[in-house]
């Protein structure tokens, strides 16, 4: 007989928010912030005036452990789903203020109507309108009196019938009676079950991702600076992104601005570089990997709860040790110094625009080993060689666009064992012979998304070679992608379409070039065979249409750096089939000695 693994208990709204209020259920201090629209609140209230059910919440007790006297400590529920339920009401019906993901701290009024029975978000309009009453938190105050807010609103109402009132009123101070179905799933439930569970019971199917059971656990433990780390972590990722939020920040949560955190992600005010802009999730990945030489976030979830994998008990001394590790980690990735240098890394290996990072997770492994380099005392000339070539690898193998997690656990544990150069020397070469250059890469060319891995790397490595726009004189590809370039078909679009040629086959990343825009334009829908006779004429002081290059020899350099066969410049044309065999070869050639010139 199979043991259930939860209990499913039925709780008045009241308990609920009184168990939040005195901490016996945990909802991160930082959390996902406020993320509902006004609207979406009210309608909550509106369902449960209505007596319609509105889902189940889901918590998970942390794990009982053993303190240092050697006495158990059972932990706190984590609410793990209906954060955002719980946060509404506690907004709505009680006036807490909540955070926005503007990091801006807000009251959510909802107003109510109690001729109409109707809800609304408080405006200007309402505000005026005595036939409502502007915040219905007031019906929920510890001091509320009932018979006094029905005389006040029948005195601004006369036309209302006092008695009518009176019900309707109680009928909404009767919401928080109404029950919800609280999921408490047994504290030995491992993480995957967890996760199982959360996607059975959600009715949307939305996974929980680790990081999200990470963020909760931190988050909830104040004993260890969990809280205060949490801050750390969503503080960081916010002005990444947005650096003028700094001021903001530092105004609305002064306590953690005294932090040494705040003073070491101070630099982010004055950056606008968004070359990597981390996530929590990143982050998370990067300082657990590094410190703690595993991959999988379920074991990061374990250790804070103080797992010991070996005897598979809960101790507070491995809680306490993991956080103090964590926090190694996040101080260590938010240091100026290291994010910069792995920034610069990625930029002198080509990628030097947000566009050209389409794999996060290859750069978050990047920066674990560039962490893991410095720590070893590894040279920064070996580092950065070593960086650049991993990365590409990552890149062009796809290696962590699927299971992230199980290559970064068996990767970072290989190098464990093995050391950082063996191990990447070996995975390089692996990944990486010399038939994939001339075999593997340009089949696998043979795609018409622009977003493909090999058209990113292509990119980087004409940025890296220096190599000139197409048809450019002077203008690099760098330049291009700086600034403004387009992606030229060789084979005009529309010429091929009027041939009957299909998307598919006339976006193939093989007939795509970086040129300036005004050389697009001047190309336009003309057939290869005339733009081409008319830059030979130009190259023999025939009309300027093309660029500024006013010599054959410079028209070939040219071509060659671009990857486009000079048979174009032939009477007899390639067709457009052969054109596009012979510049996969050529494009894989040109990432084969741009990779080993890393």
């Amino acid at each position: 007989m199979t043991t259930q693994r939860y209990s499913v208990t039925p709780h008045p709204i009241d308990t609920l928010l009184t168990w939040v209020k005195s901490g016996e259920i945990a909802i991160p201090e930082i959390q996902r912030p406020f993320v509902w629209e006004a609207t979406k609140v009210r309608n909550l209230l509106d369902s449960l005036y209505q007596g319609y059910p509105v889902g189940y919440l889901i918590a998970w007790r942390n794990p009982t452990i053993k303190l240092k006297d050697g006495s158990p400590s059972a932990g706190k529920r984590i609410l793990i789903d209906g954060q955002q339920r719980v946060t509404a009401l506690m907004a709505a019906l009680l006036g807490r203020e909540v955070l926005t993901k503007d990091y801006e701290t807000v009251r959510i009024r909802i107003a109510f109507h109690p001729i109409d029975e109707r809800f609304e978000v408080y405006n200007s309009a309402i505000a005026k309108d005595g036939s409502w009453i502007g915040d219905v938190s007031a019906v929920f105050s510890p001091d509320a009196d009932l018979i006094e807010l029905t005389e006040q609103y029948c005195d601004r109402n006369p036309s209302a019938v006092r008695r009518d009132i009176g019900k309707v009123l109680q009928k909404v101070g009767k919401i928080v009676n109404n029950h919800v179905g609280l999921i408490e799933l047994a504290e030995d439930l491992d993480i995957e079950t967890v996760t199982e569970i959360f996607i059975r019971v959600n009715s949307a199917g939305t996974e929980l991702s680790q990081a999200d059971f990470a963020m909760s656990k931190i988050a909830v433990n104040e004993e260890y600076g969990g809280n205060r780390l949490r801050k750390a972590i969503d503080y960081f990722c916010h002005l990444a992104v947005a650096p003028e939020y700094y001021s903001r920040i530092q105004k609305s949560d002064p306590e953690f601005a005294k932090t040494e955190f705040w003073a070491k992600m101070r630099w982010l005010k004055d950056v606008n570089d968004d070359l990597y802009d981390p996530n929590y999730t990143d982050m998370l990945r990067v300082a657990f990997t590094t410190e703690f030489s595993r991959g999988k976030l379920q074991d990061l979830v374990a250790l804070l709860s103080g797992r010991n994998f070996e005897t598979r008990e809960y101790e507070e001394a491995i809680a306490e040790a993991s956080f103090e590790k964590l926090e190694r980690g996040v101080y260590a990735f938010i240091n100026k110094t290291h994010f910069d240098r792995l920034t610069m890394i990625l930029r002198s290996a080509g990628f030097v625009t947000s566009a050209l990072i389409r794999s996060r997770n290859a750069v978050n492994f990047a920066y674990i080993l560039y962490l893991r380099c410095r720590a070893q005392g590894i040279s920064a000339n070996q580092t950065e060689r070593l960086i650049r070539r991993w990365y590409v690898m990552s890149v062009l193998s796809r290696r962590y666009s699927s299971s992230p997690e199980t290559y970064f656990d068996f990767d970072i544990r290989q190098i464990e064992s093995q050391g950082i150069m063996p191990y990447a020397d070996s995975v390089i070469e692996n990944e990486l012979p010399d038939s994939f250059w001339t075999g593997m890469l340009p089949q696998v060319m043979d795609t018409s998304s622009s977003q493909s891995p090999y058209f990113i790397a292509y990119q980087a490595a004409q940025t890296c070679l220096g190599d000139r726009g197409f048809l450019s004189s002077n203008i690099t590809v760098r330049d291009l992608l700086l600034n403004r370039g387009d992606k030229h078909h060789v084979f005009p679009r529309k010429y091929l379409q009027r041939k009957g040629v299909h998307r598919g086959q006339y976006n193939q990343i093989a007939n795509f070039v970086i040129a300036q825009s005004e050389i697009n334009i001047a190309i336009g829908d003309k057939a290869p065979e005339t733009y081409f006779a008319e830059l030979m004429e130009q190259t023999n002081g025939g009309q300027q249409r093309y660029g500024g290059i006013k010599d054959e020899s410079s028209l070939r350099e040219n071509l060659l750096e671009n990857c486009v066969p000079d048979s174009m410049l032939e009477r007899d044309q390639p067709t457009y089939t052969e054109f596009l065999a012979e510049r996969r070869r050529l494009m894989a050639l040109k990432i084969k000695n741009w990779f080993h010139s890393l």
